[in-house]
């Protein structure tokens, strides 16, 4: 049963919206999405280019609480704009994913996101970070849904879990040729 003051997380309504400035991110930005569904928590992917579709962009950002979506997660590349711009026109966390780009490998989109003026924060994970953004997304969440911080925490467990077993942790592995000869009988 959800704590007071929490809430039950929806099914299928998008709480999250994901967002590229053009199809050429959802390579990236569809790591965020895998996140999320292994969170089971429902998203959108669209593309909305603040340059190329700036009313949508408005459109969006406008109506996104109205229709559920409490977060958002925005893809950039090059002049990086559309994180900022969402931020701009809502309320909601806007969480920035730096896209790789050819000539600047995304330093170029890293710095546009997270040189934001003051009043108008965007969280900014790394160049092309989007799991990151994912699981983001997923904390922010999960202080209003009780179902979703479970899953959080879950998920945190695997990951460590995942760590401390692997042979790297006992002090196994090729690169740790002490341990390696201390473990071999004599």
């Amino acid at each position: 049963m959800p704590k007071p003051g929490r809430k039950t997380a929806r099914k299928g309504a998008p709480l999250v919206g994901v967002l590229g400035g053009s199809k050429s991110d959802f390579p990236i930005l569809e790591k965020a999405g895998a996140i999320l569904e292994e969170l089971e928590i429902p998203y959108e992917l669209l593309v909305v280019s603040a340059h190329r579709t700036p009313d949508r962009l408005f459109n969006y950002a406008e109506s996104a609480p109205g229709r559920g979506i409490e977060v958002i997660i925005a893809g950039a590349g090059g002049a990086a704009h559309l994180p900022g711009m969402l931020a701009a026109k809502t309320h909601l966390p806007v969480i920035g994913v730096p896209i790789p780009t050819e000539n600047l490998r995304g330093l170029d989109s890293l710095l546009s996101i997270v040189q934001m003026p003051k009043g108008i924060p965007v969280a900014t994970v790394a160049i092309g970070g989007a799991e990151n953004a994912g699981l983001l997304a997923a904390q922010i969440l999960a202080g209003r849904y009780a179902s979703i911080a479970e899953r959080v925490k879950a998920f945190r467990k695997t990951q460590t879990e995942g760590v401390l077993n692997s042979p790297e942790a006992r002090g196994t592995s090729l690169g740790n040729l002490q341990a390696d000869r201390r473990s071999r009988p004599s």
